[in-house]
């Protein structure tokens, strides 16, 4: 039975993120990270992280009304009815099996890896402007991912409810990997015990100290193109561009799969009663 084989490779696949022992470099990393912020004051740090939280809201909301995501929207409605001829909205994708949405998933993210692989070589030719914009383009598009996965399996993500849940899939798969397993059980309790409400009622802070890791990686990743960029083949610094396009297509393909994990876990345990 498909279901249940995706059920298993999902539950392999969880296993791997909560045994997961960080290595000895990453624990100093961490551990950096933290006594750097305990310098900062609370009321700063509330701040800083309260208008990241505010960022991120606004931009899930201002991705929901692009023109590209309306034709995202169709694209994938349009692909469900070769399975299902009768799908007419988002809702009516949850008639699909398991598999269909994974296939209709895993296109949909394939191509957001793509745009990422291409920004990510763009900013790796060390333009200035183009490394200034080179995060928030990234957190803009990799929400659009969990979003894009969300549709897929039949989600509103203009919905209160799905809003939020998608914001904090977003911020679990962007966590290092030792805090994913935790993340994802605060997840899978979530989606059990509220399976289908409208008004999300639990924590609505996302960001905070651990999440900081990504951007403070995102900045590393600026340094080492702004490094090699004087380094070029024939007029084009291929180390940098290879830096970029790698990191970026990496983190989508990181987020992609989180994502795409937690919405077939979500579909199996609330469509096909798994």
């Amino acid at each position: 039975m498909s279901s249940q084989r995706v059920y298993e490779q999902i539950k392999n696949w969880e296993e791997q993120r909560l045994n997961y022992e960080a290595n000895d470099f990453e624990m100093i990393y961490a551990s950096w990270i933290q006594d750097s912020f305990q310098q900062i004051s609370p009321a700063l740090q509330d701040k800083f992280f309260s208008r990241l939280d505010d960022w991120l809201f606004h931009t899930h909301a201002f991705l929901q009304g692009t023109n590209f995501q309306m034709e995202a929207r169709e694209r994938i409605l349009t692909i469900g009815r070769i399975f299902e001829s009768d799908i007419k909205q988002m809702n009516d994708m949850k008639k699909l099996n398991v598999d269909q949405l994974t296939y209709i998933a895993d296109q949909q993210t394939a191509r957001s890896r793509l745009y990422s692989f291409a920004q990510g070589g763009l900013t790796g030719t060390g333009g200035l402007f183009l490394l200034g914009v080179d995060f928030p383009l990234m957190l803009g598009m990799n929400l659009r991912t969990v979003q894009l996965v969300g549709l897929t399996f039949g989600h509103e993500m203009n919905h209160p409810y799905e809003m939020m849940l998608s914001l904090k899939v977003f911020h679990a798969a962007t966590l290092p990997k030792r805090l994913q397993g935790a993340a994802w059980e605060e997840l899978i309790e979530e989606v059990r015990h509220n399976p289908s409400p409208y008004v999300y009622e639990g924590e609505d802070e996302l960001t905070g100290s651990t999440w900081i890791e990504q951007p403070l990686k995102q900045t590393f990743k600026s340094l080492f193109i702004l490094m090699f960029r004087k380094k070029l083949f024939q007029g084009i610094p291929l180390v940098s561009v290879a830096i970029g396009a790698q990191s970026n297509y990496n983190l989508t393909k990181r987020i992609s799969e989180f994502a795409t994990k937690f919405y077939q876990y979500r579909h199996l345990i609330q469509q096909e009663g798994i």
